[in-house]
């Protein structure tokens, strides 16, 4: 395998983004191999940053969206990627983007990127609202982020995170990533993880309200799920959920349960009540 160039690092990381640029070549060369693009897929790249996969992307002649908030950066990855085939840059905030505009007919979006840790929840749940139009992601996240993103019912890490994100893709945490990658080094070891937008065989039939049920249920996880939804359940029949054990407390419940208790709540509510 031929030598993975170490990005320019003359770039002075900026605080306010969260930038930590990715620079150990052996990580770099790792993260292409889980992607694994082909040519003629269509790629998105949230915060290339100094390029440490930018390149290798453009060399598999995909199809290549990045999406910068920095313009300092955007200059640089303009000026060294601006007249590759199939490369197209985007200034703007990621949390803004609308990802759906940039897909073609019969190509979904693959999307990557190395995401900022002040903004990696409030990204994730934006992007899954476009997951129809996306075949996957592969993302480097803050380790304690990932492992709450992939947890199983009844462990610690199981939360409102972990349901929100299983309930619309598989979740493959693939390897972690040591803080001396990275230039400047966080204090926190990264992961890198996969999801893939999954086809369900339960629905929520008000998605926002069995986000709703998930939030206010783990507002008070230490307590049974009962006293969570004690808002919603004081205007229905109180046998509405007598199919549910609700002495149990929150972290022990599946995603498909949580769907079941959303959809249940769902068709008994007034049309209009939030």
């Amino acid at each position: 395998m031929a030598k993975t160039e170490v990005p320019d690092q003359s770039h002075q990381a900026k605080k306010r983004f969260g930038q930590n640029f990715l620079v150990d070549g052996n990580i770099i060369n790792r993260i292409i191999r889980a992607v694994a693009p082909q040519s003629g897929q269509h790629l998105v790249e949230i915060g290339p940053g100094l390029g440490a996969l930018t390149s290798h992307l453009i060399d598999k002649k995909c199809q290549l969206d990045v999406v910068e908030i920095d313009r300092d950066l955007a200059e640089k990855l303009r000026a060294q990627y601006g007249q590759a085939n199939g490369f197209q840059l985007h200034l703007i905030d990621a949390l803004k983007a609308d990802f759906g505009s940039l897909t073609k007919p019969g190509a979904k979006l693959r999307i990557i990127g190395n995401l900022p840790y002040n903004i990696s929840t409030p990204l994730l749940f934006h992007l899954l609202t476009f997951k129809e139009k996306i075949a996957d992601m592969h993302f480097m996240l803050q380790r304690e982020v990932v492992d709450r993103m992939g947890s199983p019912e009844g462990k610690k890490t199981y939360g409102r995170l972990s349901i929100m994100v299983q309930y619309h893709c598989h979740v493959e945490p693939l390897f972690v990533v040591p803080p001396s990658a990275f230039k400047p080094a966080p204090k926190v070891e990264s992961a890198i993880v996969r999801l893939r937008p999954r086809a369900r065989t339960i629905m929520a039939q008000d998605p926002a309200f069995f986000s709703r049920v998930v939030n206010v249920c783990f507002q008070q996880r230490r307590k049974t799920i009962r006293n969570g939804l004690k808002s919603i359940l004081k205007e229905l029949p109180e046998d509405c959920l007598s199919h549910i054990d609700l002495s149990r407390r929150p972290e022990t419940f599946s995603v498909e349960e949580f769907v079941d208790i959303a959809n249940a709540l769902s068709a008994l509510r007034r049309p209009g009540t939030e």
